[in-house]
């Protein structure tokens, strides 16, 4: 077993290293966060807080393409688990795990403003099928795809299941919110501070913006949609 623990000096080196061989200034870091533009040079010079919070540092994690561990400990996800999850806003009916479908669209096109984030129904999936993929289900939401801008691969009305756990960012399509507007994009690290928003359709040029202007919900781990 990998031992994650690591000292608050070393979290605070290795997390202004990161941001220096990006570019990437710490009040923008913080912003991308959702924190005070203050919050990570606090941490890193005054030590306050005294860690950063799980949300926080899978977002970090993302964003740099490294593993959560780098800005703290991980709680491992043990195998007596696997027969009961802390489900959340995921209910388990027997041999199936309810996954919430949620009110918004993520735009494959130019663009749509989210309706709200209300469950409006759910889709079933196997529990075991979502250990085999290491996807834990309260991490899980299935929104609907609008637009045409990632075909061939999404199309206009598909389903997609959306894991918000963390991942080191990779190669992959997420899901992300850009001025209030949910986007469904591949990312691509641009120059320093910047991200790359791709489509799949050539028609659809990318879309470049600032690290702090964008928000990183999940990674679409699945699809679904009529033949």
């Amino acid at each position: 077993m990998y031992d994650y623990k690591m000292e608050n000096a070393e979290i605070r080196r290795r997390l202004l290293e990161l941001a220096e061989e990006r570019g990437a200034s710490l009040s923008s870091l913080s912003r991308m966060i959702g924190k005070n533009t203050t919050y990570l040079q606090q941490f890193i010079r005054k030590g306050s807080p005294k860690k950063l919070e799980e949300g926080d540092r899978g977002m970090l994690a993302r964003f740099f393409g490294v593993d959560e561990s780098e800005f703290g400990k991980v709680a491992e996800f043990r195998a007596s688990k696997e027969k009961s999850y802390d489900l959340g806003l995921n209910s388990y009916a027997g041999d199936w795990v309810d996954v919430p479908r949620l009110a918004v669209g993520a735009s494959a096109g130019p663009g749509a403003l989210p309706d709200g984030e209300e469950v409006f129904g759910t889709i079933r999936f196997s529990p075991r099928w979502l250990r085999s993929m290491g996807l834990r289900p309260e991490m899980l939401s299935a929104i609907v795809v609008s637009g045409d801008s990632m075909e061939p691969v999404l199309r206009d009305g598909d389903e997609i299941l959306v894991d918000r756990d963390w991942r080191p960012l990779r190669d992959g399509i997420h899901v992300v919110r850009l001025d209030d507007t949910v986007l469904v994009k591949r990312l691509e690290s641009g120059r320093a501070g910047c991200i790359a928003l791709l489509s799949d359709n050539p028609a659809y040029r990318p879309i470049e913006c600032a690290l702090e202007e964008i928000e990183v919900i999940g990674r679409v781990v699945w699809k679904g949609g009529r033949i």
